[in-house]
């Protein structure tokens, strides 16, 4: 059982990483459902996926390493060619937690990316593809933000430090699909008691509502920008 407080504007809780970010994805799905055309004449579907073991390598049936999600579209749609078509037009949000500046610990974090929690949604880039963030998905991500009036945040990871990855590039070498990988910030990330803002949860609830909604007239736009 997952039991949380909240003092301040915080919740507290084990198993903030990855629950509060796929529990606002899932919510943002319903409420876009709820605000769109009737789905008989609607030409777009939306996707929240949940995946299990991304703390273990993802490498199992119910994990992102699987056929799953690809075998979801081909029950969706038999026809391989308008599949490989729609995955192109598309878009996979890699929406995870992200690792907030520790007061204690602030050298830890690029001088010029320390997420802070309350602060919005945090775009993570990585040169070796730990995420698979890309100039392009990157791009699509703050445009909408900045419709949907979210506050976006930035990562990359010190230069001598490791880094961790995220479900987002198993998908995109799977799929082909654009990434973009997102986190909300949080501190105390796998600890017994984690610690993330409830105004993250809510940028991310109402980005993920956005996003379902005006995505696809959005990239159209841009595909067809000079």
């Amino acid at each position: 059982m997952m039991t949380y407080t909240t003092l301040s504007g915080l919740i507290a809780s084990v198993k903030t990483d990855e629950p509060v970010a796929a529990a606002a994805a899932a919510a943002a799905g319903g409420e876009a459902t709820a605000r769109s055309v009737p789905l008989s004449a609607d030409t777009n579907v939306r996707i929240a996926a949940s995946f299990d073991h991304e703390e273990c390598g993802s490498s199992s049936t119910p994990g992102a390493g699987s056929t799953f999600l690809q075998d979801v579209f081909t029950r969706l749609c038999p026809d391989a060619v308008a599949i490989t078509r729609a995955i192109r037009k598309s878009v996979l949000v890699s929406a995870d937690m992200a690792h907030a500046v520790h007061p204690n610990y602030p050298a830890l974090h690029e001088e010029n990316h320390r997420p802070a929690m309350h602060a919005g949604v945090v775009i993570k880039c990585n040169a070796n593809q730990r995420y698979a963030t890309t100039s392009v998905s990157a791009f699509l991500f703050r445009q909408l933000a900045a419709e949907a009036a979210v506050p976006v945040q930035n990562f990359v990871v010190r230069q001598d430090m490791g880094c961790g990855s995220t479900i987002g590039p198993i998908v995109a070498t799977r799929l082909g699909m654009r990434t973009v990988d997102v986190g909300l910030p949080q501190l105390s990330m796998h600890s017994c008691r984690e610690m993330c803002g409830t105004d993250d949860a809510e940028h991310g609830a109402k980005f993920f509502t956005y996003m379902y909604g005006r995505f696809a007239s959005l990239d159209a736009a841009a595909e067809h920008c000079d």
